[in-house]
């Protein structure tokens, strides 16, 4: 088959565009897990110290409410960023695509995102639910950290233990934190 020389431009043009647009993406995804990780750490925080005498007092509980919108807001850039990322890489690769560092992904970000619903309806109890998150946010954080260094050929079973130790180690941190705080009222 012959290709004019205008139907190649056109194509390296397509894949320039593909490619500015999966930068653009990738950097605002950073950003959104850079927020994400930052706002997790600073909501556990205020958690311990909201819980340190009992209750929550009023100028605590407009903090945490700011600090929950910024999480919200980091939740919902991760997950329009990835899905555009699907979109476009999807597109240019097809199938190829789906490997374990992107399973991985968005089985972080599904867990974050029925752990925080089963929290604000209090149906995960505060043993577990915060250290799901934090264990989760790292994860998210630190699974990124990786891209740039190339280690993200892994396996999905590498992958699954590896955020199984950071959740279980997420919660045990918190539960410990807490146990230390009843400890000391």
């Amino acid at each position: 088959m012959y290709t004019t020389a205008a139907a190649k431009g056109r194509r390296g043009c397509y894949y320039i565009r593909m490619e500015t647009a999966y930068i653009v993406v990738s950097v605002l995804q950073t950003i959104a897990v850079s927020l994400g990780v930052g706002s997790s750490t600073a909501a556990v925080t205020q958690f311990f110290v909201a819980i340190a005498n009992g209750k929550i007092e009023e100028g605590e509980r407009r903090i945490m409410g700011v600090v929950y919108i910024l999480l919200r807001v980091a939740m919902g850039l991760i997950l329009m960023t990835t899905l555009a990322q699907a979109a476009i890489l999807y597109n240019v690769i097809a199938l190829r695509y789906i490997n374990p560092f992107t399973v991985g992904i968005w089985t972080i970000i599904a867990v974050l995102y029925i752990n925080a619903i089963l929290m604000t309806l209090h149906w995960m109890s505060s043993r577990f639910g915060p250290g799901i998150q934090a264990g989760s946010w790292y994860t998210l954080g630190i699974t990124f950290a990786l891209v740039p260094l190339g280690l993200t050929d892994f396996t999905y079973q590498q992958f699954f233990l590896a955020y199984a130790g950071m959740v279980i180690l997420g919660t045990a941190i918190v539960n410990g934190i807490m146990s230390y705080q009843q400890g000391i009222k």
